[in-house]
């Protein structure tokens, strides 16, 4: 599952707002807001159309490994 820091940083790589966001994924800007700030859990379902909406949009998502935590990049 993603971090809510890798949800800020993706939005931050591509410039673009929870309402942008909100809109691309069909997700709550409130849902996404909520998670963003760690004052409440996700749903699987919402993380994944986030997720999916960001990766569409040139999001490329890194998991946490020896080197550091997880995180983002855009794809090439």
């Amino acid at each position: 599952m993603l971090e809510p820091s890798q949800i800020r940083m993706a939005r931050a790589a591509l410039k673009i707002s929870v309402r942008e966001l909100s809109q691309m994924s069909g997700v709550a800007d409130s849902t996404i807001l909520r998670f963003e700030s760690g004052k409440g859990a996700i749903l699987t379902t919402n993380m994944k159309r986030m997720q999916e909406a960001l990766e569409s949009a040139g999001v490329a998502f890194l998991p946490a490994d020896s080197s550091g935590g997880p995180g983002v990049r855009l794809k090439v």
